[in-house]
């Protein structure tokens, strides 16, 4: 057994100090880099410096990633819930994000941001490897660290969690519950419903509404279970470990509820959310357009107000579960002297459950699948609209021009969950590497006993741990009505990277098998892709966020 750090708190606490100094020196070279202008960076300066700018995004990530560790490890302790796994667990994220803060962090495969992309020297990395860092660094990476935490795996394989996720009573049941769900429910289905490329059966999605899947964060007035955006988050991340597609049903609920309760008239609160909230009504966002991507001030889909009623033209893509949602959360240009976001106006437009042979039954209105590699259970869609009729009573809000406003108010929810999903899918890779390495036999024992496939798991773990606490804390700041569009981006950020690592070590652990389609880990790689695109690209995220740490005076 490895040894635990001793005062390991107070050595990350320290270690945390050490690690904002360092991140303030960084804020400060590439402000220096960029130059200002009042006070602010020029967007084209922030283009022009991509690369410090992501730098200096994913070093804040990482660096408030362990303020949560901390924080979970502080809150463990006072709870007396701070057992051995969760120390090794601590230490191990400590130690290889720490070491990651001077070696360079992995933005993706083959980009690796270093302390010199953010104009600091060898003398700024030597004064921060000092002291506390270098001692909780050394002490996480030791090798017996990941043999205790892959000992504590193999002994508790199959578990709804590895080390204590740090909630409460009430939240702890939630996932208990959920992941008793997705054990019987979805977990024996769902890689038939992905070869078959099927859609999530009815009666599942049925039995989702009985839960209060689609009602979770919607205010009991209106028939939902008025929870708040933590219990999001764990529902989240059990339904997305038994698949990606059944945990990501709810994303479009969520969305369309947050866009009526934050901009909604009475009417449309009282009308739309308890059909939400039930199932009843099963929503879809129509945003996105073709070569418009995430530049949505960009939008040239039409709303023309005809009498009682706005006529759309355009085109729309990449909409989610489309042909069988019965209304579309749409948004639409209606002045059309503008553009830019200023034109744009939000709907809430009915339209009639599709088959598959007429998937868009409705006048005025044509589409087809996309077909897609994984997250297959909704399936994708293009939709043309050609004089499509919405009644003027569903302009959301009652005015024109407050689209984008609205539409900017879900990003940090959306962008939260879908952090959530990304630990559910690093899970469930989890899950089929660990199950697969204790029953898989070469050279006469378990392929788990040897240390490059037992540190695979290890790390993943440690991995997920770090995830979850940021979507955690996110959560936290939106359930306090605090802005939090950086958190949730940080949170985004990582937990899809998490994920994809996650399941490509779990492919590599299944070595041949891995690359077969009957093996459920094939899916799981295809479904963890996705997470780095949807909901704001990598690239996207850690543009917004190094926007928002610069433009921190602190």
């Amino acid at each position: 057994m490895a040894d635990i750090l001793p005062h390991l708190l107070d050595r990350c606490d320290e270690a945390v100090l050490a690690a904002e100094g360092f991140l303030a020196s960084a804020k400060h070279g590439v402000r220096a880099r960029m130059g200002t202008t009042g006070g602010e960076i020029a967007a084209h300066a922030l283009d022009g410096h991509q690369r410090a700018a992501h730098a200096l995004a994913w070093h804040a990530t990482y660096v408030e990633a362990l303020r949560q560790m901390a924080r979970w490890g502080r809150s463990l302790e006072g709870q007396g819930r701070f057992g051995d796994i969760e120390k090794f667990i601590l230490q191990a994220a400590f130690g290889e994000y720490l070491t990651q803060l001077v070696g360079g962090i992995p933005m993706s495969q083959n980009e690796i941001a270093r302390p010199h992309d953010m104009d600091l020297g060898d003398e700024d990395s030597g004064a921060f490897w000092q002291g506390p860092v270098a001692e909780v660094a050394a002490a996480g990476t030791a090798p017996g660290v990941r043999l205790a935490i892959a000992a504590h795996l193999r002994d508790h394989a199959g578990a709804v969690h590895y080390g204590e996720p740090g909630l409460d009573d009430t939240m702890a049941m939630v996932r208990q519950e959920f992941f008793r769900f997705a054990r019987d429910r979805i977990t024996p289905f769902a890689h038939q419903w992905h070869l078959k490329d099927e859609l999530i059966p009815l009666d599942v999605i049925a039995e989702m509404g009985a839960l209060g899947v689609f009602g979770l964060t919607i205010p009991e007035t209106y028939g939902g279970a008025g929870l708040s955006k933590t219990a999001m988050c764990v529902v989240s991340e059990e339904l997305s470990r038994g698949y990606i597609g059944v945990g990501s049903l709810g994303t479009r609920s969520e969305i369309a509820a947050e866009l009526i309760l934050g901009g909604g008239t009475k009417d449309q609160r009282d009308h739309w959310l308890p059909k939400i909230a039930s199932g009843q009504t099963l929503p879809t966002a129509v945003f996105t357009e073709p070569n418009t991507g995430s530049d949505l001030g960009s939008l040239a889909t039409r709303a023309v107000r005809a009498g009682g009623v706005y006529k759309i033209h355009g085109s729309k893509t990449w909409i989610t579960h489309a042909a069988r949602a019965d209304m579309m959360t749409l948004l639409a240009r209606t002045d059309p002297d503008t553009r830019d976001y200023r034109g744009l106006s939000m709907f809430l437009a009915e339209k009639p459950r599709g088959t598959g042979m007429a998937p868009f039954p409705a006048k005025g209105m044509t589409g087809g699948e996309i077909p897609v590699l994984g997250y297959r259970g909704m399936k994708e869609y293009e939709i043309g609209f050609d004089g499509f009729e919405v009644p003027a009573a569903n302009l959301l809000g009652g005015e024109e021009g407050h689209g984008f406003r609205q539409l900017m108010q879900t990003f940090e929810s959306a962008r939260i969950q879908t952090a959530a999903r990304a630990v559910g899918v690093a899970m469930n890779a989890l899950d089929l590497g660990l199950q697969y390495a204790l029953e898989r036999r070469q050279f006469g024992r378990p392929i788990f006993e040897f240390p490059r496939v037992s540190d695979k798991l290890a790390m993943m773990a440690v991995e997920i741990a770090v995830a979850r606490q940021l979507a955690y804390f996110a959560a936290r700041e939106k359930d306090g009505g605090r802005r939090c569009d950086l958190q949730a981006g940080m949170a985004k950020l990582l937990a899809a990277r998490v994920a994809w690592a996650a399941a490509d070590s779990a492919v590599q652990i299944h070595g041949g098998n891995g690359f077969a389609l009957e093996y459920p880990v094939s899916r799981v790689l295809c479904d963890a892709r996705i997470l780095n695109i949807f909901e704001g690209a990598a690239e996207i995220q850690a543009q917004v966020i190094a926007r928002r740490v610069l433009g921190d005076s602190n």
